[in-house]
């Protein structure tokens, strides 16, 4: 058996983690919606710039060393075998639309859902070239590697999801 087919090269590493951060974050934001008329529900985001910042010192290292060296950050733990857990943060901004104006609130979180979407479609896609098959036409062989079983558990259990 050759070892090194079970080592995942950089670019796919990248993308599965952006997969992985997609899933968790799509998760806390349909929690913000749903919880809409909970009283003193607190939103939450995913920590994105902090995730940003991480990929791109990853990248960095990778252009400087040749390895893709993933930084644990305060909100962003890495973990053995490509997991990481990612701890959702308190949202300011959508709690002070949450507060003032409900409908307002609904469309902001949408907008992140939609934002959120387009990220992770991208990721999907450049993912499914790198491996050579065209996720839409397959029923996403792709989500097996980068799907979770729940959202807040590492990347490193697959599981099938539908977007």
């Amino acid at each position: 058996m050759d070892l090194l087919f079970s080592i995942p090269d950089n670019l796919t590493e990248l993308l599965v983690k952006i997969l992985r951060f997609t899933e968790l974050r799509r998760a806390v934001l349909y929690q913000n919606m749903h919880n809409t008329r909970t009283v003193g529900y607190v939103p939450q985001d995913m920590p994105v710039l902090e995730f940003v910042h991480a990929l791109n010192g990853a990248i960095a290292e990778h252009l400087q060393n040749q390895r893709l060296l993933f930084c644990d950050t305060e909100n962003i733990k890495f973990g053995p075998h490509s997991t990481m857990e990612i701890r959702p943060q308190p949202d300011p901004q959508a709690q002070a639309l949450l507060e003032r104006n409900r409908d307002e609130y609904i469309e902001f979180q949408v907008g992140k859902l939609l934002e959120n979407s387009l990220n992770r479609k991208i990721a999907k896609e450049l993912l499914a070239l790198k491996c050579g098959t065209p996720w839409s036409l397959t029923g996403l062989p792709i989500a097996k590697i980068a799907a979770p079983d729940s959202p807040f558990e590492d990347s490193s259990t697959p599981r099938e999801t539908t977007d």
